[in-house]
């Protein structure tokens, strides 16, 4: 008998089990800064025998309906007032896991260095789904730029202004185009994961930008059926790790704040 070949066929044996034993979990999730963060604890969640699959999505809307037609299962992407205005409108169930960070929303422009020097009729872009627009509006009535007639509607539209001094042109356009606008209109009201997409430095570059006391916060969403499985509930703890937290401080030096 060789024992060498024997303990060698064992060792390959045991990786192949663990290998085939190792439970999937499935997580839609826009580029940054939510996948970066899911890569940074893939390593944890296999140690915990837990094989972590980030799919990367570009918009808001197929990351929610692939994991409630159960072709992802989860998500990692947007705020809880989001979610509840998606909720809402497809009729879904989707729900949150946990908290993670917080992306403060900026103000941008290439024409401007401040909001003090929009003239009459300049051009302001905000993202066109709900909960974002209307968090633009707030961030620019809470600059004194425009007066909502209902000064705390998350949902707010260009609809809702009651005072435009400068009588201000508001394009609603979607999210993710609002930084290749930039130099098409005065101010763009952007994401700032859109932002670091488009290599912008939210805490250099936005005009304004949100304090680090923003309801916005980023959640890891699930279904009702699947939210507090085991390995969910390993990814939502890697996900509110010293680890995470300190990655997050480290590489995004402010733009992404964390939650926890």
């Amino acid at each position: 008998m060789n024992v060498k070949k024997t303990l060698a066929a064992l060792a390959v044996a045991t990786t192949v089990s663990v290998a085939a034993s190792a439970e999937e979990l499935s997580v839609a999730a826009t580029p940054v800064p939510h996948a970066e963060i899911l890569e940074h604890v893939k390593p944890m969640l296999a140690e915990d025998g837990i094989e972590l699959e980030v799919k990367v999505f570009t918009d808001y809307i197929q990351p929610n309906i692939q994991v409630d037609q159960e072709r992802m299962d989860a998500n990692f992407f947007q705020h809880q007032p989001y979610l509840d205005e998606f909720n809402d409108g497809r009729g879904t169930d989707l729900v949150t896991v946990t908290g993670v960070h917080v992306e403060p929303f900026g103000a941008y422009s290439n024409r401007i260095d401040s909001l003090d020097d929009l003239e009459e009729g300049s051009v302001v872009a905000i993202p066109n789904d709900p909960t974002n627009g209307g968090r633009a509006l707030l961030l620019l009535q809470k600059h004194g730029v425009i007066t909502l007639e209902d000064s705390s509607k998350i949902t707010a539209t260009p609809r809702d202004i009651a005072d435009n001094p400068k009588n201000l042109d508001f394009k609603e356009l979607e999210a993710a185009t609002l930084p290749r606008i930039l130099n098409q209109v005065d101010i763009a009201l952007i994401n700032t994961n859109y932002a670091l997409e488009a290599g912008l430095n939210p805490t250099e570059d936005a005009l304004v930008i949100e304090g680090s006391d923003s309801p916005y916060v980023n959640i890891l969403v699930a279904r009702p059926d699947n939210k507090d499985s085991e390995a969910m509930q390993k990814l939502a703890e890697a996900l509110n790790s010293e680890s995470v937290k300190t990655f997050i401080m480290n590489q995004y030096e402010g733009a992404v704040v964390p939650a926890f």
